[in-house]
């Protein structure tokens, strides 16, 4: 008879644990089978959870335990909890984030055979007839522990030669153990590489945070090596977060190298649902000693935790931008609070609120002034100004100069522009339309290879029109440069010139990365062209010319971090040139040679143009000088988004001193996807009174979307990048 109440955390929007009866007690962490409603659901058994008083026999059983994996640790569990406390997230919902797609299934699961195996003195003692080849690899391989996959890739012939041992005792299961530790390659380090490289070996073993402030090309990855080595040879695991897929070929390689027998992990959201779940149990279960991946892979449990790295720290794309709102770097440092373990993180361009963390002394900041390379300098930068010239497909006469002269001497060029596509807009020169997208406050873009139009933001396509869909007029015109224009201009520009476009549609393929990188390294491009994608840790040993298109419109927008993000980026693409003894050369088009920003770019001043940018946050009380929260709400027409924002407004609680609150305003792009956007903006010097105050008025927002306009969607994103 079922007796033992028990709280179960489900994957659904509401705040609390379930109560459910179990015939005894269960484990914190145990996958069970619940029915909720008409459903059944995965739920995940919390024991720190006081169920509510609700009369047992109004309560439902658990419907079964899943017991093939062991229930999930209680270091996931304690940051889940974090997580949702912190973005004010339902803690179901945060958990089931924090799983693999695989486990957040109502089934049990079973995973692949990871025992090993290895030769009785039984088998020892009768080797195969030396005829019998397949048979012979195989026993000489069990000699040592041996799992199934790798006995696999010796023949094809191991499940039965395994089968066949097992059964007359020639082999045995035996315990995982992890190889002997290989390192091949290390490199020299420079006085300044060194001096990190022992600060942070220095505190292994207890919670440092470091920032490790180098400039492109000055070896932070080598630095990272260096200290995973002394990680892995102490027994331990390491976490890498990186921002973006495409960096995870070049940096897997690079890993794989240098620990070459190493179990390495690769998590990211181009994986099938069981390699990463195959992945994220490797790290759970030990047998990885190097996890390297995505945001998410911020939550895989990893019992011998040692160090943690985040590279390019800075990049906006550990930010979540929808259901838990969460930013990894901030997970990755708490993470490594709890472990006692230091976090190292990484940025040629770091955070304004990593910056600040540094100057306050909270972390400890170590510096790379010099490329790794030796005879590797910083790239010269330029500006055009195109005020008073004349451009052919965006490209003024010097710049195709340049990119001229540097095709004669055989060096690589860059010419990057962030917008991909043929042209950002199509448009009609008789009435003045424009391709605007029917469901976004945004153009769709030309793809002109694909004859489409396409909207970046919500995936909307149409074919593209014979005429204007206005007024008739036949002659409808692409306006400005995407990357696909480019390079069709490029090819006829510089002919014979090896161009490759880099951007998410030419690299949507699993293996394009790959292939990309093959080439480049062959010798087999002269010309990149790309997008965003190409400024994000890629080293590029040969390039010495950047060309930099259409930056100036990072200096109009109305978010006040735009000026930080441009500068980063330009930082970031420029630092590409001139890594390995080729002088490198930078080339930015403007109409504004004179701003502040880009002045500062030229004497590749991070340090002054960030403390400036500094001081203007404190001046108005921006981030890192205070704290934001939004509160955004859309439904299909904006007035009810408005209406649900402005009731909020007049029932919420007495705000405590210090917190304020702006809005309702439109988003930036007020309409996305069909959708009307509004938000409230709360700000507070005081981290910590405006959550707690927010986190008291849950039960009302939430009371309040209940009675709103059919259709209200709203929440919450504590710490936002994106306004």
């Amino acid at each position: 008879m079922a007796s033992t109440v028990i709280s179960v955390w489900l994957d659904v929007p509401l705040r609390g644990a379930f109560a459910y009866l179990h015939d005894g007690p269960l484990p914190s962490g145990q996958r069970v089978l619940v029915s909720f409603g008409n459903r059944q659901l995965c739920g995940v058994v919390d024991t720190t959870v006081m169920p509510d008083d609700i009369a047992p026999e109004r309560l439902k059983t658990i419907l079964q335990v899943f017991d093939s994996l062991p229930p999930l640790p209680e270091s996931l569990l304690a940051q889940v909890r974090f997580a949702a406390r912190y973005y004010l997230h339902p803690q179901g919902q945060t958990l089931f984030t924090a799983l693999p797609t695989v486990l957040r299934e109502p089934r049990d699961i079973k995973l692949p055979d990871r025992a090993c195996y290895q030769l009785t003195p039984q088998g020892l003692a009768q080797p195969p007839a030396a005829r019998s080849t397949a048979k012979l690899a195989l026993w000489q391989a069990l000699h040592e522990p041996q799992e199934r996959e790798a006995l696999r890739r010796v023949h094809a012939q191991a499940s039965a030669y395994l089968k066949a041992g097992l059964a007359s005792g020639d082999i045995a299961a035996v315990p995982w153990q992890a190889p002997a530790l290989q390192i091949d390659g290390e490199l020299a380090l420079n006085d300044e590489q060194l001096a990190a490289r022992d600060e942070v070996a220095a505190n292994l073993g207890r919670f440092a945070p470091f920032l490790l402030h180098g400039i492109t090309g000055s070896g932070k990855t080598e630095v990272y090596l260096q200290l995973i080595a002394r990680v892995l040879a102490a027994g331990q695991q390491v976490l890498v977060v990186i921002p973006e897929i495409n960096l995870t070929p070049q940096l897997i390689d690079r890993f794989a190298r240098r620990f070459p027998a190493t179990r390495i992990v690769c998590l990211h959201s181009n994986l099938a649902d069981g390699e990463r779940l195959e992945g994220w149990c490797d790290g759970w279960f030990g047998r990885a000693g190097i996890v390297i991946g995505t945001r998410l892979a911020v939550f895989t449990p990893l019992p011998q935790l040692g160090l943690v790295i985040v590279d390019e720290e800075h990049d906006g794309s550990f930010k979540q931008q929808d259901g838990l709102r969460y930013h990894a770097r901030d997970l990755a440092v708490w993470r490594a609070h709890a472990a006692n373990v230091p976090v190292l993180l990484g940025s040629a361009t770091p955070s304004l609120e990593t910056v600040a963390n540094a100057d306050a002394g909270r972390y400890r900041k170590l510096v790379l002034n010099r490329r790794a390379h030796g005879s590797a300098t910083l790239p010269q930068v330029g500006l055009v100004d195109i005020r008073r010239q004349k451009l052919v497909e965006g490209l003024a006469a010097p710049v195709i100069d340049e990119l001229t002269r540097a095709l004669e001497r055989r060096e690589m060029s860059l010419v990057f522009i962030n917008r991909r596509g043929y042209s950002p807009v199509l448009a009609c020169s008789a009435c003045g339309w424009t391709s605007a997208c029917k469901h976004c406050s945004a153009r769709m873009v030309l793809h002109l290879s694909a004859r489409q139009l396409r909207c970046h933001h919500c995936g909307a396509q149409e074919r593209i029109p014979l005429q204007c869909p206005s007024c008739g007029n036949p002659d409808v015109q692409p306006l400005g440069e995407g990357t696909q224009r480019l390079e069709a201009a490029l090819q006829r520009m510089l002919p014979g010139a090896r161009i490759l476009r880099i951007d998410r549609d030419s690299t949507s393929s699993k293996a394009a990365w790959d292939a990309i990188y093959q080439r480049v390294h062959a010798g087999e491009v002269d010309v990149l062209v790309g997008t965003q994608m190409l400024a994000k840790g890629h080293d590029f040993g040969a390039l010495s010319l950047v060309v930099v298109l259409g930056s100036d419109g990072g200096l109009y927008s109305a978010d006040f971090r735009a000026g930080e993000r441009l500068f980063a980026q330009l930082m970031q693409v420029a630092g590409r040139a001139g890594r390995a003894g080729v002088p490198g050369r930078v080339l930015l088009q403007t109409q504004w040679p004179e701003h502040p920003l880009y002045q500062a770019l030229q004497q590749h001043d991070f340090d002054g143009y960030a403390a400036t940018m500094l001081q203007e946050r404190r001046e108005a009380g921006f981030p890192p000088a205070g704290f934001q929260i939004l509160l955004r709400a859309d439904a299909p027409a904006y007035a009810d988004a408005e209406a649900f924002l402005q009731g909020v407004l007049q029932q919420l609680g007495a705000m405590p001193e210090g917190v304020d609150v702006f809005g309702p305003a439109p988003a930036l792009m007020v309409r996305l996807a069909g959708r009307e956007r509004s938000q409230l903006t709360f700000e507070g010097a005081n981290r910590q009174a405006l959550h707690g105050w927010l986190r008291a008025q849950l039960p009302l927002l939430e009371q309040l979307a209940r009675k709103a306009a059919r259709g209200l969607r709203w929440s919450l994103d504590v710490d936002p990048l994106e306004m």
